[in-house]
């Protein structure tokens, strides 16, 4: 055993961002850049004044600007710089993009209903979810490791990439993904730091963690 001691009881939230027009059209937007629309510019500033209560010590961000404009949010009330980078971004889906709910399922059906199944699919001749997590779990664990002793990282994202990453931090394999469900605009999940790794502490919140009390500790 060295003598390095690792820093212990860090957290990571990830953050989806504020609604945009094709959340409201249900359009599959993956790695289209689309705004946030003045409701999802109010989510992200009601969200931010309760992160900023956790006293985050560092935010990443996806730079499409749905995420960036919500992690600007947090910025400014922590003073915190943000980080952006391109591996946070979401599936990119090919053909997908751009379509309702309803349009995917009239022209690729089978395709839909194989990947609800956890099959690997490249919707739309896109990405796999196991490519997503690849590109975007090791940013959030390379900053994760920077933190202090009992520090925060807030990463602002998008929920497919946020689910694939939570999968990849938690060991899950990939078929298991699909069953920790989506996040609403603006909500979060937290991961806290365990004897045996990360453990999912809260999911699709959007209030702030409460300590766990009881036998689970």
């Amino acid at each position: 055993m060295n003598g390095t001691k690792r820093a212990s009881g860090r957290r990571i939230v990830l953050w989806r961002h504020g609604q945009t027009a094709w959340n409201l059209e249900r359009r599959f937007q993956g790695s289209t850049d689309i705004e946030l629309t003045d409701a999802g510019l109010a989510q992200a500033r009601r969200s931010a004044r309760l992160l900023a209560a956790l006293r985050p010590d560092a935010i990443i961000a996806s730079d499409l600007s749905r995420a960036a404009a919500t992690a600007s949010e947090l910025a400014t009330l922590t003073r915190l710089d943000v980080t952006h980078d391109a591996a946070l971004r979401e599936t990119y889906a090919g053909s997908w993009q751009g379509l309702t709910h309803e349009e995917i399922l009239a022209r690729y059906g089978e395709q839909y209903t194989a990947w609800k199944r956890g099959e690997p699919v490249r919707r739309g001749g896109g990405e796999l979810e196991t490519e997503v997590a690849d590109r975007a779990a090791p940013v959030v664990l390379n900053h994760a490791d920077k933190l202090p002793e009992n520090g925060t990282l807030v990463v602002v994202s998008h929920g497919g990439t946020i689910r694939t990453t939570i999968g990849r931090l938690l060991g899950l394999e990939a078929h298991h993904w699909e069953g920790l469900g989506g996040l609403s605009n603006c909500c979060w999940s937290v991961l806290g730091e365990g004897a045996r790794g990360w453990r999912l502490l809260e999911h699709n919140a959007g209030t702030l963690p409460e300590p766990v009390l009881g036998d689970d500790v």
